[in-house]
């Protein structure tokens, strides 16, 4: 997804995988509310 790409270019594509399997994982649902996002 865009919002996938857009993390990746932030946290790189090992990061944003990890983060994504760890989701997976853990049951998270992936939903999109509005445009925004918060990286810590």
């Amino acid at each position: 997804s865009s919002l996938l790409v857009l993390v990746a270019s932030f946290l790189g594509k090992e990061k944003t995988l990890a983060a994504y399997r760890h989701a997976i994982a853990a049951g998270y649902r992936f939903y999109s509310y509005g445009d925004a996002m918060l990286i810590l």
